[in-house]
């Protein structure tokens, strides 16, 4: 592992994010393929978050905090803290002093894949966070690791950069590349949903709006009377 801290690392544009963010991981995950969900060990300490910011990425050791000091001076307004440790951990890496001065520069919020400790104070500071565990377990720092540099959470490669969004559902990367195309294809998931929303409201079953009712049929399901059915079970 190259132990480096990367300065300037391009990053998405700022605006562009803000406005992804606005359709929810869920409808961004799906109108790209079902790509960028960064696992299922991520959730959220709060309930109601629904941020997206460019990526500062800091890669630790096990129980070792101090790339997370090294990452927080190469945040700007409009970033999102994301940590990882080389193998897994779930001690407490990230607590209140760190959120303190993370919200003094401007950042929107943390994506770690270990531990966080001070949750009340946490949720009390409006300082959204999405992790893999809750402990009072602390950390060392002693070994050096790097800051914005390439890794990966839950299979997803995160580059410093990226956009991260993070809500309710989930947690995601969108790379830099695809935030205008991920706008596009949320706005038309989007429409679509609203759609079929409406005609739920009207009454049209799902059965019918997504042409299921030939994959029931396809997968030997039939319709059967209550009478038919415990015939059946009796035989």
């Amino acid at each position: 592992m190259d132990k480096v801290i990367v300065t300037d690392p391009p990053r998405a544009n700022g605006d562009e994010v803000t406005e992804l963010a606005k359709f929810g991981v869920a409808t961004v995950h799906e109108a790209l393929g079902r790509t960028g969900l960064l696992g299922p060990d991520l959730r959220p300490i709060q309930d109601g978050a629904r941020i997206g910011g460019t990526a500062v990425t800091a890669l630790c050791w096990p129980g070792d905090n101090l790339m997370i000091h090294a990452a927080v001076e190469q945040c700007r307004p409009g970033d999102i803290l994301v940590v990882t440790t080389t193998s897994p951990s779930r001690d407490g890496l990230f607590g209140e002093l760190f959120a303190t001065g993370l919200q003094h520069r401007g950042v929107r919020g943390l994506v770690i894949n270990t531990g966080v400790r001070d949750v009340a104070d946490l949720r009390t500071m409006d300082f959204p966070v999405w992790s893999a565990a809750v402990s009072a377990q602390g950390t060392v720092k002693a070994t050096a690791g790097a800051v914005n540099v390439p890794v990966v959470i839950g299979g997803q490669t995160i580059r410093p950069g990226d956009a991260i969004l993070a809500d309710d559902d989930g947690a995601m990367v969108v790379p830099r590349a695809s935030v205008a195309e991920g706008i596009r294809a949320a706005k038309a998931r989007e429409d679509k949903e609203e759609a079929t929303r409406q005609a739920f409201r009207q009454g049209e079953l799902g059965l019918d709006r997504y042409g299921l009712r030939d994959k029931l049929t396809e997968l030997g399901v039939r319709y059967v009377t209550a009478e038919e059915y415990d015939k059946l079970e009796r035989e």
